[in-house]
C-alpha cells in the first residue's frame, strides 16, 4: 500500500493562511434610488423603486457602499494594488466564488446603512489550475443597530500560471442543463459589451476582463469578455421577483461554477418547490455557470 502524498502549499500561500487577519471595518452610507433605477434599466424592467421608504430588491445593496479607490491605486488588471481585504499575494488574480445571505428585513431608500466587514476564513487549496487562496468575508448590514442583511462572500485568488483564465473545477455532480423544459421560471439575458460596461460603471468595478477584450484574451487567457459574477447572481434573484412577487426572499446561497463570456445569450431559470427554489443560469443546453438555492415565505 502506497503512503499518502502530502502536498505543501507555496510559502506565500501558507504564510497568508496562517497570519493574514485584517481588522474589521465599518462603512456608512445613505441609500438613494438612482442606482436601483439604473439596474432596472439594465434588466429592461420598469423601475419598481422611486422614493424614500421603497424597499430594495434582495441583493441590490451591492449597488451601494462601494469601494472607490483613486486611479493611482489600481493595478494593471484594474483592481487595486493593495487594500484591507486584499491578501498580500504577488500578481494575484481574483475570481468571485459564491456566497450566502440571510435577509432579515428590507433595506429601504433613505436608510442610513452601516456595513461591518471582516475576514472570517482564509484557506489554501490545490486546484486544477494551480494553488488557490480562498477568502471568506462577512458583511453585516444594519440600520440604527437593527440587522437587515447578513452576507458571506467567497473570493478565490490565484497567481498567473500556464493555464491563464482557468477557474476552480466544481466539486460533486455536475448540474443539469439550464434550459430544462420543466423550469416554470425562466428568462433570457443577452450580455454584450455595452451591458457589461454599464454594469461595471454601476458597481464601480474596473476589472478589465469585463470591458477590455484584448486584455481579457491576451493577458488573462479568456476567449472573450467575462460576464460579471455579481450580475449573474443578481439575475438569479430576478426570478422570484418577477414570478413570485407576493413572496419574500429570506435567504440565498449561490456558487459560481464556470465563467460566461460575452457576447451571447444565457438562460436564467428556476424550479420552485414549496418555500424554496433552485435557480441556475448558463448557456442553453450546457451545465450552469452559476447555481443557487433561495428560501421564501
Amino acid at each position: 500500500m502506497s503512503a499518502a502524498v502530502h502536498v505543501t502549499a507555496p510559502a506565500a500561500f501558507a504564510r497568508i493562511e496562517a497570519d493574514w487577519r485584517p481588522e474589521a471595518v465599518e462603512t456608512t452610507e445613505f441609500i438613494t434610488a438612482a442606482p436601483a433605477q439604473a439596474l432596472f434599466g439594465l434588466f429592461d424592467q420598469p423601475p419598481a423603486v422611486s422614493g424614500v421608504g421603497d424597499a430594495l430588491p434582495p441583493l441590490w445593496h451591492w449597488l451601494h457602499l462601494l469601494d472607490r479607490p483613486a486611479q493611482a491605486e489600481l493595478g494593471e488588471d484594474g483592481h487595486p494594488h493593495d487594500g484591507l481585504f486584499l491578501p498580500p499575494l504577488p500578481e494575484r488574480r481574483r475570481m468571485f466564488g459564491g456566497g450566502r445571505l440571510t435577509f432579515h428585513a428590507p433595506v429601504r431608500i433613505g436608510d442610513l446603512v452601516t456595513r461591518r466587514s471582516e475576514v472570517v476564513s482564509v484557506r489554501t487549496r490545490k486546484g486544477g489550475s494551480g494553488w488557490l487562496l480562498l477568502v471568506t468575508i462577512r458583511h453585516q448590514y444594519s440600520v440604527e443597530g437593527e440587522a437587515r442583511t447578513t452576507e458571506e462572500q467567497d473570493i478565490v485568488y490565484k497567481q498567473p500560471d500556464a493555464a491563464p483564465g482557468a477557474t476552480p473545477a466544481p466539486s460533486g455532480r455536475p448540474d443539469a442543463a439550464t434550459d430544462t423544459p420543466e423550469a416554470p421560471w425562466s428568462f433570457e439575458l443577452r450580455p454584450d459589451p455595452t451591458l457589461l460596461f454599464r454594469f461595471s460603471a454601476l458597481t464601480y468595478n474596473a476589472h478589465r476582463i469585463h470591458y477590455d477584450r484584448d486584455y481579457a484574451r491576451e493577458t488573462e487567457g479568456y476567449p472573450d469578455l467575462v460576464v460579471h459574477g455579481p450580475l449573474l447572481a443578481l439575475s438569479l434573484l430576478e426570478l422570484p421577483r418577477r414570478y413570485a412577487p407576493e413572496r419574500t426572499v429570506t435567504s440565498f446561497a449561490f456558487r459560481s461554477r464556470a465563467p460566461l463570456f460575452a457576447p451571447g445569450e444565457f438562460i436564467v431559470s428556476g424550479i420552485p418547490e414549496g418555500d424554496a427554489a433552485v435557480l441556475t443560469a448558463g448557456r442553453p443546453g450546457a451545465a450552469p455557470a452559476i447555481s443557487a438555492t433561495v428560501t421564501l415565505r
